[in-house]
């Protein structure tokens, strides 16, 4: 898969977000959202603290330390959990118009801040859920992409908003997501050139594919000639899966398995997304 240009989304993506939560109700704020306890507001106020971080980090340099060494997935996942509900917990003091006014800020700072990155350039952070252990600027960026886009549905889902599931901005947040495929197969014995086809339909319709080859399995963009198992699922779906706000029984539900089913497992497990 090349590389995705996703730095000059953030303005639009910014701009989409702000006329939703303008129109918001007083209600809306303390909707339930798929993000486990977190309502609208807090969902709202993560994007503000993420935006605060990533200036924080990239501009100033002004790296937060954590208090042990991160020698493993599971001491990442507990050091960025604690990072993000204390960020969500200072936010309880703000308002939600001034939460609005302050991401229409710091939303302008990060477009810029990242259109200005040189895109091979080495990025501070891996994409560790890409089961990468160094990333370039782009990768990075389009994390960071599915990260504004994916909570932003949150809140539309939420309030009963239309979801933003055309080409634009569907596909490049698949095509970055999807690279969390391939490392969930790892250790999983295939023979060479065992495919898995992914078919996403509805507003968008594109498709992907995993293939084993090398020692490794790789991902691809684009329909194969034959694969050993194909999984098609909605565009809404697709994201709901990939960042993690479907239960079992509603990816089973909702996922179409033909070929065999266990090459679909890893698949249906994986998450763009640190858990």
């Amino acid at each position: 898969m090349a590389p995705v240009e996703t730095a000059p989304l953030f303005a639009p993506l910014v701009a989409e977000l702000l006329a939703l939560l303008r129109g918001l109700t007083p209600d809306d704020w303390h909707r339930s959202t798929v993000a486990g306890s977190w309502r609208v507001r807090d969902v709202a106020a993560h994007l503000l603290d993420g935006d605060l971080r990533k200036i924080a980090v990239y501009r100033d340099q002004h790296l937060l330390v954590p208090e042990e060494p991160i020698d493993s997935p599971q001491v990442l996942a507990s050091f960025i959990n604690g990072i993000n509900a204390s960020g969500v917990r200072y936010a309880d003091r703000l308002s939600p118009a001034l939460i609005t006014d302050l991401l229409a800020v710091t939303g302008r700072w990060v477009a810029d801040l990242l259109l200005a990155l040189p895109p091979h350039g080495r990025s501070m952070f891996p994409v560790s859920w890409a089961g990468e252990t160094e990333s370039e600027n782009w990768m990075d960026i389009g994390r960071e992409y599915t990260e504004r886009w994916h909570h932003q549905m949150q809140i539309r889902d939420a309030v009963g908003a239309p979801l933003l599931l055309q080409p634009r901005w569907l596909t490049p947040l698949i095509d970055i997501a999807a690279r969390a495929w391939p490392p969930a197969y790892a250790g999983l014995p295939s023979p060479a050139g065992t495919a898995v086809q992914v078919e996403v339909r509805g507003e968008t319709n594109a498709d992907w594919a995993v293939v084993s080859g090398e020692g490794a399995w790789h991902g691809y963009r684009g329909r194969l000639a034959e694969a050993a198992c194909t999984v098609t699922m909605s565009a809404d779906t697709a994201w709901r899966l990939l960042f993690n706000a479907l239960t079992p029984d509603e990816m089973q539900r909702r996922c179409t398995i033909s070929g065999d089913a266990v090459l679909a497992a890893p698949l249906l497990r994986a998450r763009a997304v640190i858990v």
